[in-house]
């Protein structure tokens, strides 16, 4: 079969799950299973995928679902434990107290905090914990996954302190070929992997200082009384400074100290300095904006999920109220610093299955490492810390677990397709797996202008997989490969399959379903997806521009063939 022919039938259940989720707004619940089956029907027919894989490839996706589905668990219980204790109603006052203005909140909480989150935790954990937290905080239930979706872009690729660029690129080229031809230069892979930070942490701060403002223009255009997009360019000012006060330490960070930090320390940075900022109501707006009365939401935006206060909560202190997700913070960093010992105990600890029914796929899950273990921790302390009785403990644990049961059907299917499609690889026939086919056919069609298209690759990476270290894993040897053939500069490339890797997460399905999970919002995953996909097209077609763009002014590195 030609590469075309096997391009269309690769790219039909994608295009079949586009269809149902966003055309005819077929739930997740629906549509997830039908594309699977597709997908399994495709691989075992045309790629000859065999049974055994197929089921090894379903079994490996229980492992990355119970993740998933443990991260969600934990983010949700952590709410409704701050529910509980009253901390939700000081957080809320807290807010209120830097700005009743729900575009400023917009940018602090989603924006800044949940970047920070990002930086140190990575894997979906931002959406998880920011969209339960706006719906506490007054938000509708769609405005909170749509959000939640947006902030898993700029801060994305160097989240889980830089695991995308430091496990992805690494795991995806490194080989004794490359390190051969770097030596022969002078240089190590260390040098190649900084050099890609430095670009990609360029690129995404071009193409990410405008994010809040886009985030701003989705609250006052779609969830505002007057639905107005001129109410969100008022914000304007204030939007692109907090962009700036986050990407300008991200972009230095990543220049001058690696990979590791820029998302954490420019949401460090940032929070500070935004929240001074709207203290003295820099560049605030002098009208307040508000949102649609709770009583006049339409139910399409309404979640299961609900923050009424309940007679058991007393007042508690701003400090004491935030701690929780201040230890949350504190905690995800020190079991990522690979310095650290704690990351090496938390790690040695796990559940695998090696070569699943004598094949060569393989599933594993660290189970404390894992977010959602850090979480419950912070959960338990938040029980003694906050002086909570039994009973409330229970009501949280009872309402957490509910929510999460209707996400796993969703998930189980997701994945699995996730998985066949990245195991399709492994066949008699030695062909290429869906994702790197479908990567080699644009490659092939566009060229000379394939810097347009490079960031586009990492999204359909990360839509697949919903990760961007595992779109990096699949295709940065690909990448690689076609700027040699091209004579383009290799970290380039790289840098924008990085950056499109971050972006193809506002749109990725497993990740949408997970988010609207935290918030009871299963169903609507197709509304999600029609409002992040504008988002995404932005940043995936500035990137283009950018890398076109050096690639016409001349733009080269070490590497340059």
């Amino acid at each position: 079969m030609s590469l075309t022919g096997l391009f269309l039938l690769s790219a039909m259940p994608i295009l079949v799950a586009a269809v149902m989720l966003v055309g005819f707004r077929v739930s997740a619940r629906k549509t997830m299973p039908v594309t699977f089956f597709m997908t399994a029907s495709i691989a075992v027919l045309v790629w000859e995928m065999s049974w055994l894989n197929l089921i090894a490839s379903a079994i490996q996706s229980l492992f990355i679902t119970f993740d998933i589905l443990y991260i969600v668990f934990a983010a949700i219980l952590l709410l409704n434990f701050l529910k509980y204790s009253g901390g939700v109603e000081a957080i809320r006052s807290g807010f209120a107290g830097i700005s009743s203005d729900r575009r400023v909140q917009v940018i602090l909480i989603v924006w800044l905090f949940g970047s920070f989150i990002e930086g140190a935790a990575g894997f979906g954990t931002p959406a998880a914990i920011v969209a339960p937290l706006l719906v506490a905080l007054g938000f509708p239930a769609l405005a909170a996954v749509i959000l939640g979706m947006m902030v898993q872009s700029t801060a994305v690729t160097f989240g889980a302190v830089g695991t995308p660029i430091l496990v992805g690129i690494r795991g995806g080229l490194q080989s004794e070929v490359i390190d051969g031809k770097l030596a022969a230069l002078g240089f190590s892979f260390s040098d190649l992997i900084q050099e890609v930070t430095i670009k990609a942490a360029l690129a995404h701060g071009l193409v990410g200082t405008i994010m809040p403002f886009l985030m701003v223009l989705m609250l006052t255009r779609f969830f505002g009384k007057n639905r107005s997009w001129r109410e969100g360019f008022e914000m304007l000012p204030f939007a692109l400074f907090g962009g700036l006060a986050f990407t300008v330490p991200y972009v230095l960070t990543g220049v001058f100290l690696g990979p590791e930090f820029p998302s954490l320390l420019g949401s460090l940075v940032g929070m500070g300095v935004v929240v001074f900022a709207a203290r003295k109501r820099f560049l605030v707006p002098s009208r307040e904006w508000q949102m649609e009365k709770r009583e006049d939401w339409p139910s399409e935006w309404m979640g299961t999920l609900r923050f009424g206060l309940a007679q058991e909560e007393r007042s508690l202190s701003l400090v004491k109220a935030w701690f929780p997700y201040i230890l949350l913070a504190g905690l995800l960093v020190l079991s990522r610093l690979p310095q650290l010992p704690l990351k090496a105990f938390l790690t040695s600890i796990s559940v695998s299955w090696n070569e699943i029914l004598g094949t060569g796929i393989s599933a594993s899950s660290t189970p404390l490492y894992l977010p959602g273990s850090i979480i419950l921790v912070v959960c338990l302390a938040t029980f003694f810390l906050h002086g909570m009785k039994r009973k409330q403990a229970y009501s949280a644990w009872k309402e957490s677990s509910g929510m999460i049961l209707r996400a796993g059907s969703v998930l189980l299917f997701a994945v699995a397709m996730v998985r066949v499609y990245i195991n399709s690889g492994q066949n008699e026939i030695e062909l290429a797996s869906m994702p790197i086919v479908m990567a080699e056919w644009v490659a092939m069609k566009v060229g000379g202008i394939y810097p347009l298209f490079s960031p586009l690759i990492g999204a359909l990476g990360a839509f697949i997989a919903g990760s961007n270290t595992v779109s990096n894993l699949m295709f940065s040897l690909f990448q690689y490969g076609v700027a040699e053939r091209l004579a383009m500069p290799p970290t380039w490339i790289l840098a924008l399959q990085a950056v499109g890797a971050a972006a193809g997460n506002m749109v990725a399905i497993h990740n949408v379903v997970a988010a609207s999970a935290t918030v009871g919002l299963l169903g609507r995953e197709g509304m999600v997806l029609r409002k992040t996909f504008f988002p995404t097209l932005y940043y995936l077609t500035v990137t283009g521009l950018i890398g076109l763009i050096a690639m016409m002014v001349g733009a080269s590195d070490f590497m340059s063939p």
